[in-house]
This record gives structure tokens, sequence and C-alpha cells, in this order.
């Protein structure tokens, strides 16, 4: 009878060995992290526990537990993997070919495509525990200000037309992420009206203003009062 196969090579050098143990390691916890963001938006912060969240990889909870050893070091890694798909997702939405080519148009709808996306109400879940929550604030805080220096980054980069417009550009961007994000987290508790159209045509006007650009034709709003 012969012996059964050994599970490793024997043959396999030991940098391979480790480096496949380090790619297995790394999806087990990007499986643990992308569970957590998922109890996050499903059940909330404070409902969303090391067990829950093993449940929701489908790992025993000391399997998880030798990733990250308490909820608040998954909550670390959600954080950063979080803000990193979120900066990755608006990249790709600004950046998107358009066949009218307004960019415009096309920079208003990638952030509003951007804050309706489930990821960003993980951010406001995590952003709202986190204002009775000390632990949650010191991971939070530090978090988000490196993801807003990251997104203007990015925004000076995928908008090359801003360029010299200087406090404009940064107004527009403040109007822009005030506005929509506040619109989406009101979506968290109504539905979308044509009130909101109005407003989304508006802002795409005032932007315009501040980039200098002629006023087109813009979708859903009012008819102009006499």
């Amino acid at each position: 009878m012969s012996k059964p196969s050994p599970l490793v090579d024997e043959h396999e050098e030991p940098a391979q060995i480790l480096g496949w143990q380090a790619q297995k390691s790394a999806s087990t916890r990007t499986q643990i992290i992308e569970a957590a963001i998922k109890c996050f938006i499903e059940h909330g912060y404070s409902r969303t526990t090391t067990t829950l969240i093993a449940e929701k990889a489908g790992l025993s909870r000391g399997a998880m537990l030798h990733h990250f050893p308490s909820k608040l070091a998954v909550v670390r890694a959600a954080v950063e993997h979080l803000h990193a798909k979120r900066l990755r997702a608006f990249r790709k939405a600004a950046t998107k070919p358009s066949s009218d080519h307004d960019h415009v148009r096309q920079s208003v709808e990638a952030y509003w495509s951007h804050v309706r996306h489930p990821l960003f109400v993980a951010f406001f879940e995590l952003a709202v525990a986190a204002r009775t929550d000390k632990e949650l604030a010191e991971i939070l805080r530090p978090a988000q200000e490196a993801f807003e220096r990251e997104w203007y980054q990015q925004a000076v980069a995928v908008f090359p037309e801003w360029k010299g417009r200087g406090e404009k550009f940064d107004l527009a961007l403040d109007l822009s992420r005030y506005v929509l994000e506040g619109m989406a987290i009101s979506f968290l508790t109504h539905k979308e009206t044509e009130r909101d159209k109005r407003v989304i045509a508006y802002l795409d006007e005032k932007i315009r203003e501040l980039a200098g650009l002629p006023r087109k034709g813009a979708r859903g709003s009012r008819k102009e009062e006499s």
C-alpha cells in the first residue's frame, strides 16, 4: 500500500512555502475585514461582535482571533480597507469615459454614486458610533484625515481642467461633498424625490459657475420663473 502524498511538496523551496502561506494569510485577513464591513452595514457597529464577524466570514471565532485579537483590531484594518476601496471606486467613476465629454456632470454623478454605495453607509455607521466611542474615534479621526488628503490629491489628478483655479476648486469640492453626502444620509430614511433631482441639477449649475463654464440644460431643473 502506497503512502499518502504529503500536503506540501518535499521538493518545494522554503521561500515558496512561506510565500504561499503569506498569501493564504492575507486572503483570510481580507475575508475577515470584508465580513466586518458587511456586519457594520447590516447590523450596525454596536451589534457587531467578533463572533458575528467570524460567522459572516465563514470561520471559527478562534481562527478569526488568530488574525485579529480584538474587535478594535478588526475595526482598524477595516477602516483602512474601507478608505482604500472608496478611493479606488471614486477614481474609477470619475475617470470613466463619458459620451458627452461633460466632466462637470460626470464628476457630480461620480461622487453621487460614491456616497450612495454601501461602503459609504459603512463609513457613516462608524462615524456616528465614534461620537460616543472614544476608542473608535481615536481610530477613525486620523484615518479620515488621511482619506481626505488622498481624496483631494485624487481630485486634483482627475480634474486637470481646474488647475490654477485655487479656492474655487476647493469650494467646488467642498460644496459637492457636503451637499451630496448630506443627501445620501437623508436617503437612509426617505426615498428619492423630484426635489432631490433639482438639488443635484442646481449643484451642477453652481459648479459650472465656479469653473467659469457656460451653463448647460440640467435634468430635473425647474422652469425659470418669469
